[in-house]
C-alpha cells in the first residue's frame, strides 16, 4: 500500500466532521438534577445548561458562556469534567457531535429561585429526583443524565458514546 502525502487542507477535507458542545450539570442541595425545558428541541425537551461551541472557544468557555446566557448563573472554576459525550451523525444533523459536561455544583434554594431563563431558548426549569426525569425525556437523554449523576457520585468521569442523532 503506498502512502501519498496530502497538503493539510486536502487531508482535512477527508476527515470526519464534528460539532462540539459543552454543558454544566447542576443539582440542588439534595442532589436532584436541574434541567431546562427547551423551546427549540421537541425531540430533546429537557437538558442541562449548555450549547454549541463557537469558533475559537474552548469547551469550558462554552459551558460558562452558555450557562450564563441560559440561566443567569456564572460558573466559576476550576473545571471538573463529569462526562465526555459522543454521537454519530443522523438525519437530524449531518455531523458527529462531541461534547463535555462539567460539574456546576450544588445550587442553594436561593440560587435556584434566582435562575433567569433566556425566553428565546427555554420556558421553564425543574428540579426533580433523578428517577422522575425518566418519563420526561428520551431514553438516551435519561441514560446520559444517569451517567453524569454517577460521575458526580463516584468522582470518575464517564464516557458516553451513544447520544446519536435520530436515535431518540
Amino acid at each position: 500500500m503506498s502512502r501519498v502525502w496530502l497538503p493539510p487542507e486536502e487531508y482535512a477535507e477527508q476527515l470526519m466532521k464534528a460539532t462540539g458542545f459543552a454543558c454544566v450539570h447542576f443539582t440542588d442541595e439534595r442532589d436532584r438534577p436541574v434541567q431546562l425545558h427547551s423551546l427549540y428541541s421537541p425531540a430533546h425537551p429537557w437538558h442541562m445548561p449548555g450549547g454549541t461551541m463557537e469558533p475559537g472557544e474552548r469547551p469550558w468557555e462554552t459551558a460558562v458562556r452558555e450557562c450564563h446566557e441560559e440561566t443567569g448563573i456564572t460558573v466559576s472554576g476550576p473545571p471538573r469534567l463529569l462526562a465526555a459525550v459522543y454521537g454519530l451523525p443522523g438525519e437530524e444533523w449531518p455531523y458527529s457531535t462531541m461534547g463535555l459536561i462539567f460539574d456546576g455544583g450544588r445550587l442553594s434554594d436561593a440560587q435556584i429561585q434566582g435562575i433567569t431563563l433566556d425566553p428565546e431558548e427555554h420556558d421553564e426549569f425543574r428540579v426533580l429526583p433523578l428517577e422522575a426525569w425518566g418519563p420526561l425525556m428520551p431514553a438516551q437523554d435519561f441514560a446520559r443524565l444517569n451517567a453524569v449523576t454517577k460521575a458526580r457520585r463516584t468522582g470518575v468521569a464517564e464516557y458516553f458514546d451513544t447520544w446519536d442523532w435520530g436515535e431518540a
